[in-house]
Formats: C-alpha cells, sequence, structure tokens
C-alpha cells in the first residue's frame, strides 16, 4: 500500500464534513447507497456494448451489512467499479466537482446549510460516523483496488482482492455512532432515503449475533435470521400518482439531483399515442452554483428505455434554457441499444422534448396564476434561463414571454410586473411598451430619462440582467405593442393635436439655443454627433441617447467587460432649455465661444451625463479637478 496526501481543498472539506456541517448525520447511508445506484447504472448502460461486464449473469443488488462485535458497517454492491485511476481521481482530487465553490459557499453560509450533495462529494459524507473507511473495489478489465483512509489528510492506496466487479466500502464506525449498527435503524433510514431505488438493498443478518437458543420440542436447530430486502424497488415515476406521498416525492428528487432541499414543484408526464413514455420531473428551489459559469458540462434528464438505465445528462430531451429541470423520462419506443449521437437526431425523443417543454411551460404557468409567490421564488432563481429561450425556442416565444417579469417604476422594491399587466395598464394614448436598460435597479430608478414618463404617469420597465440586452432583437413586440428603450432616439410623449406647434416651438428653439449647440460640438467631436432639445428630461440638464438601432451604453460596457473589441459609438446630446444650467451655458456661448470656461463646463456637462447612465467618465482626473475649481469658485 502506498500513502498518499489528499488534495488541500478535500482536507478542508474532510474536516468540516466530520466536525460541523450536518445535523442529520443519517444521510451518510443514503449517499453510499445512492452512489451505488448510479454504479449499477452505469454497468447495466455499459453492458450494452460489452459483454464481459454482465458475462457473470449476477442478478444487481446493493449488501449492507452490519458486524456489531467489529463495530463495522458494510456496504457492498455489483456495480460498474472503479479502476485504480478513477479511485484516484474520485476519492483523492475532487476539485473537478467543485469542492473549493462548495467550501466558498460555507464560508458565506451564516447556518452552514446541508447542500454537500450539490458539489458531487456525497462519499465523504461517511467519514461523520466512521473512524476509519476502506474501500475495496474492481472493474472488469482492471485489477482490484483498494483504498483506506481516516480522513485526517492523507490516505493509502494499493492493489486488492476482490474477484467480482463492484466496490464494498467499510465503515469502522466510531463508539460514538454505534446506533448506526442497529437493523431497526438501517431499516428506516433506507424505507425513509432509498425506498424508490430500483435495485435490491438488502440487509444481511448481523455475523457477531449467537444463534438463538434451541427451545425445547423444537426439532430443528436454530438460523440465523435470512437477509432481507428493505425497499420497495418500484420505480416512482411508474407508480399512480395517487400512491406517491410527497414526501416520497422529496426523496426521489434529492436522490436524482443531489440537492438538499426539498423541490418547488413536481410534474408528472404520461404520454399515450403515437409515441408513449413516462415522466417525472422537478423545478428546483435555488440554482445550483454552476447554473451560468461558462463550461461544458450540463445536466439533463436521466433516461431510461424499457427499464435499462442509458445516461443521467441526456441533453437532446430538454432545450438548454430549461437545464435547470431535473427527472426521469422512461420509453419503450428507443432502441435499447440507442446511442448519445442516435439521441441528437431521433424523432421519439424530439417528441418527448416537444411534450414536455409545453408541460413545463403549463406548468409555470399554473404556478404564476395559482402560486404567485413560488414562481417569485422561481423566477428569481431562473429567470434568466427563461429569458435564453427567447433566442433558443421561436415555437414557444409567446408563451416565454408571457412568463417573464420585470420590476417598473410602478413596482416596489425588488418586485416584478408581467408585460401582461403591464399592457392592461397602459394609458390609452400610450402606444410603445418602455424600457430602460441599467446595470441596476438603483441605477434605473435613479436615471434622469424617466423625468418626462413620470410626469405623463407612463410605466416604465428595468431591465437590468445582462441577458436582457442579448435578448431585445427577440423581445421587440408583446400583444402587438412595441418594446421601446427610453435611452435610444428620439421620443415625444406630447404629440397629439398640437403636433404642429410643437415642433415648431422646438425649432425656435433650437435655433436659440444654436450657439450653445455650436459649441458642444465642437468641443467634443469625437464623442458627441449631434444637440438637439430634450423631451425626456424635466429636472435634469443633459442626457446622452444612442441611435434607435444602435448599442446601447449598457450594451458598450457588457462587452468591454467581457474584453470584446468595441467602436466608441458617437452618442446624442440632449439639452433640457428650461433647465437654469442650459440658459447660463446658453448665456456664455453668446458672449464667447472660445471662453475657456465655456469649455470646461461643457467637459463637466458630459461628464455629469455618463455618470447619471452609469458609463465611465473619459478623463476622471481632469474631471475632478474641474469640480475642484468650480467649488472653490
Amino acid at each position: 500500500m502506498e500513502t498518499r496526501t489528499f488534495q488541500t481543498e478535500v482536507s478542508q472539506l474532510l474536516d468540516l464534513v466530520i466536525h460541523s456541517l450536518y445535523s442529520k448525520k443519517e444521510i451518510f447511508l443514503r449517499e453510499l447507497v445512492s452512489n451505488a445506484s448510479d454504479a449499477i447504472d452505469r454497468a447495466r448502460y455499459e453492458g450494452l456494448t460489452d459483454t464481459a461486464i454482465l458475462a457473470d449473469g449476477s442478478a444487481f443488488r446493493i449488501e449492507i451489512t452490519a458486524d456489531k462485535a467489529a463495530k463495522t458497517l458494510v456496504i457492498d454492491d455489483n456495480g460498474i467499479g472503479m479502476s485504480a485511476e478513477e479511485v484516484e481521481k474520485n476519492l483523492g482530487t475532487i476539485a473537478s466537482s467543485g469542492t473549493k465553490a462548495f467550501l466558498q459557499s460555507l464560508k458565506d453560509a451564516a447556518d452552514k446549510p446541508e447542500m454537500i450533495g450539490r458539489f458531487g462529494v456525497g462519499f465523504y459524507a461517511a467519514f461523520m460516523v466512521a473512524s476509519k473507511v476502506e474501500v475495496e473495489t474492481r472493474r472488469v478489465g482492471h485489477p482490484a483496488v483498494r483504498w483506506v483512509s481516516s480522513g485526517t489528510g492523507t490516505y493509502e492506496i494499493g492493489e486488492g482482492d476482490r474477484e467480482g466487479r463492484g466496490t464494498r466500502i467499510t465503515l469502522h464506525v466510531a463508539d460514538d455512532q454505534a446506533e448506526f449498527l442497529d437493523g431497526w435503524r438501517i431499516d428506516s433510514i433506507v424505507r425513509k432515503y432509498s425506498d424508490f431505488v430500483a435495485y435490491p438493498i438488502i440487509l444481511n443478518p448481523d455475523p457477531s449475533e449467537p444463534l438463538p437458543e434451541k427451545k425445547e420440542g423444537d426439532k430443528e436447530e436454530p438460523k440465523r435470521p435470512e437477509p432481507r430486502t428493505l425497499n420497495s424497488m418500484k420505480p416512482i415515476w411508474k407508480r399512480a400518482k395517487g400512491e406517491v406521498k410527497d414526501e416520497e416525492l422529496n426523496e426521489f428528487y434529492k436522490h436524482i439531483s443531489r440537492d438538499w432541499e426539498d423541490p418547488l414543484a413536481s410534474i408528472s408526464v404520461s404520454a399515450e399515442g403515437a409515441t408513449e413514455f413516462k415522466a417525472l420531473l422537478f423545478l428546483p428551489k435555488e440554482a445550483p452554483y454552476d447554473l451560468f459559469l461558462a463550461t461544458d458540462k450540463r445536466h439533463g434528464l436521466q433516461l431510461y428505455v424499457r427499464g435499462v438505465f442509458i445516461g443521467d445528462d441526456i441533453e437532446a430531451m430538454l432545450p438548454n434554457y430549461l437545464r435547470f429541470v431535473k427527472g426521469v423520462v422512461e420509453s419503450s419506443d428507443l432502441p435499447l441499444n440507442v446511442s448519445r449521437e442516435m439521441l441528437q437526431d431521433d424523432a421519439v425523443i424530439r417528441r418527448i422534448r416537444k411534450t414536455l417543454v409545453s408541460r413545463i411551460l403549463k406548468k409555470l404557468e399554473e404556478m404564476k396564476k395559482d402560486k404567485p409567490e413560488d414562481y417569485e421564488a422561481f423566477y428569481g432563481a431562473f429567470g434568466r434561463c427563461l429569458k435564453e429561450g427567447l433566442h433558443e425556442d421561436y415555437e414557444n416565444a409567446d408563451k416565454i414571454k408571457d412568463l417573464l417579469a420585470y420590476a417598473s417604476t410602478f413596482t416596489e422594491g425588488e418586485k416584478r410586473t408581467f408585460l401582461k399587466d403591464y399592457v392592461d395598464r397602459m394609458k390609452p394614448e400610450q402606444k410603445d411598451i418602455y424600457t430602460l436598460s441599467a446595470d441596476s435597479l438603483e441605477a434605473a430608478r435613479n436615471s434622469p430619462l424617466l423625468e418626462a414618463f413620470a410626469k405623463h404617469g407612463f410605466e416604465v420597465l428595468f431591465l437590468v440582467d445582462p441577458i436582457d440586452e442579448y435578448i431585445a432583437p427577440s423581445l421587440s413586440e408583446y400583444a402587438g405593442k412595441k418594446l421601446r428603450a427610453i435611452d435610444r432616439g428620439e421620443i415625444d410623449l406630447d404629440g397629439g393635436d398640437d403636433e404642429k406647434k410643437r415642433k415648431e416651438a422646438d425649432e425656435a428653439e433650437a435655433k436659440r439655443f444654436a450657439p450653445l449647440f455650436d459649441a458642444i460640438k465642437a468641443r467634443l467631436p469625437e464623442t458627441v454627433k449631434e444637440v438637439r432639445i430634450s423631451h425626456r428630461l424635466t429636472d435634469s440638464a443633459c442626457c446622452l441617447v444612442a441611435d434607435e438601432y444602435g448599442p446601447s451604453a449598457r450594451m458598450e460596457r457588457i462587452l468591454r467587460a467581457m474584453r470584446q473589441e468595441v467602436t466608441d459609438a458617437k452618442r446624442t446630446m440632449e439639452i433640457n432649455p428650461d433647465h437654469p444650467l442650459a440658459k447660463k451655458l446658453l448665456a456664455m456661448a453668446e458672449a464667447n465661444k472660445d471662453d475657456p470656461a465655456l469649455a470646461d463646463s461643457i467637459d463637466l456637462l458630459e461628464a455629469q451625463a455618463l455618470l447619471s447612465e452609469g458609463s465611465p467618465i473619459r478623463n476622471p482626473a481632469r474631471f475632478s479637478k474641474l469640480l475642484s475649481d468650480l467649488m472653490a469658485r
């Protein structure tokens, strides 16, 4: 045996698991049983193409043996097993499972939530009850491997003596955890957490228990109790809906998702007709830490074909924007030797996918109407995913739009309103749905661009998710109303019968302010392409707006943050002619267009407009000096 040192993060994780993480230590057995079930699933799947794996013909099973005398608890399965390389990867170094993110989440959480399962490190829960853990494992075609550790920073690895495929985990149970060696305790834990596991979980009699005494008159010698199966094994998705309790649904969800929270909702599907299949889907309460990470690793649904497990990340059955949905699908219409490549183009999978998407969106619509608080929680976690669907799923775009919600000038705090509710509240004279993109809700609510809209009583939606900028072309219309960004193009909220008079008044104002407009264009030729009278402002002096179809200032900031090359687009500066500052600057321009004080004031004016929209100013040092000089005067 060779002694090796755990990766640093694994050592930290072990210390947390053993000493401070869990209130329910019983979950260690659930984790080990789940791992055994996954190993058998993998053996069945790989056995479809590699007959050597299942050559011994043994029935799949998970055996548990408690020995009170030896103080050991053994969990043995005949699943796929592991090679030496896999043991080293899975038990020695687990940074790829998200350990760093997991440890950080524990540091950030005040109550040390039980969330280890989300990060694929459930095996280490065994050290909560064991002073030492031994693993004997063998994959077909590879020598057996033995792994031993006391969870103190090192482990031993070497050759094992297991003959058949599978894994045997031996826990040397700590003295203060002896309750987990009692048969009734093991029975209750398995029935609570793992009754739905599709393979028999067998509890063997304690080999250290003495034989029962032979009673007078008994003809046969006493025998040890027979091994007994603890779980029902009937797949939960095949059972009638009325037969399944909420507790069973919750535990099944935790089993397949490695989540420690109950699901927000479940969806049962039983399809008949051209394509027959059953499915049990779940909507999580919270987003996993890696939901929006740009990695190749994606999670899909579990797929069974005629009872045979095919895979637990079948992406073809759901579009990417619904990647947060967990669950199981079983079909009899697919060939048993189906491959992942075939799944991408299979007509049956496409029909299943269409049905699942429809049912998920229907469930969300029902939740929105009947359980608004649940939907609010869901949308806070997965709203950004739904928005991706506008780009990916044109067929269901209208249904997705009905599910989108945004904070607005008519909502308080972080509360959101749906597009339909916005349209229902629109004033008769309002033609468009108005939106404002900003880096944060606070920045949006404080934007000077809202001034005229507040005066007219027009509601403005706040688009504060970065993805809102990308889906804007796909969200250009709702219920026959155009969505119009208030930071682009020209906007005139008055209009009406006096439109001709207003245009004449604007032309007169523009002519009056021509000296100031010319001075601004001469001072800012690289950033300002036009200066005009503003219909957006009532209290502020000026603002900057993009062209009707040009990139917004926020989109430019997002692209720069992503280190994309961005060509600086010239903007239009709008001036509020009623503001005292505009009148003062006009007087300065009329008196002397070459006055250095006028140039400084124009620079300050532009910087003020940039700051109010959340954009960086070009020369912070100069801005600070000009502002200091102005304050000194």
